[in-house]
């Protein structure tokens, strides 16, 4: 949460949402129509040239860059110890493609849309106004859980005695620490409770209510969106380059 909160700039981040969530869809969905090793391959490159103009922190790229590697590691063992050929090889690849482009179009996209920009996106776009209000007070609420619940778990060990012995495998620290994540569950939710109403107020004084008749509160709340020039561009210029990566790769299928 802390990386996606962190947004560092990037061309994205200037962008109007709206355009952003487009361009998430153009791009995610475009490597789920072809099986062809070189639109994929030019997918990738494209996807991993548009995460880094987006700026990913680099903890996030670093987790990818690794879950990538032990795939293919992995996979490749697999194929190797089940005797497969160049076929199954090429299949493998073609998933790896697919599901690595997704996540750096999809990490792109949403370290450039912080909560509010999100919510706001998705009321433009005529989504119900309690889906906007769920996803705002989402991400508001799930850091302060995850804070809440870190700071119950060190008051318990500091509290409790420490296992003077650990067990055959550990198993008296394992007990310990299981009896201390369940303890910890109803002190959570009696913490989070009182914070829900304060929270719940902020965001009400930010025009997250339900949809009048007049719809006066949705156009004050959306009025400092502005679909520019930009953002055209962006979207054009995306579709274009998606359509010529698999003409590209039907003209001249090298790899598949």
């Amino acid at each position: 949460m802390r990386v996606a909160y962190a947004t560092r700039g990037g061309f994205l981040a200037r962008r109007d949402p709206r355009a952003v969530l487009f361009w998430y869809a153009l791009c995610g969905l475009a490597p789920w129509f072809t099986y062809d090793l070189t639109v994929l391959a030019i997918l990738f490159v494209i996807a991993a040239g548009t995460a880094l103009a987006a700026r990913i922190g680099p903890l996030l790229l670093g987790v990818f860059a690794l879950g990538i590697a032990g795939q293919c590691l992995y996979l490749l063992a697999l194929v190797w110890f089940l005797q497969g050929d160049a076929t199954a090889i090429q299949g493998l690849a073609v998933i790896t493609l697919k599901l690595g482009t997704v996540s750096l179009v999809s990490m792109a996209a949403f370290v450039s849309l912080d909560p509010e920009k999100l919510s706001d996106a998705l009321l433009a776009l005529h989504a119900p106004a309690m889906l906007g209000f769920g996803v705002s007070y989402g991400y508001r609420m799930l850091p302060l859980l995850i804070d809440e619940f870190h700071t119950i778990i060190d008051g318990h060990r500091l509290r409790g005695p420490r296992a003077t012995r650990h067990g055959l495998l550990g198993w008296r620290t394992a007990r310990r620490v299981s009896l201390i994540v369940v303890e910890s569950f109803y002190p959570l939710m009696l913490n989070t409770a009182k914070r829900t109403r304060t929270t719940v107020e902020a965001l009400e004084t930010k025009g997250f209510t339900t949809e009048r008749r007049d719809d006066a509160g949705r156009r004050i709340r959306l009025a400092h969106l502005a679909f520019g020039a930009g953002d055209v561009a962006l979207l054009a210029t995306s579709l274009v380059v998606v359509v010529a990566a698999f003409v590209v790769g039907t003209t001249w299928p090298v790899l598949g």
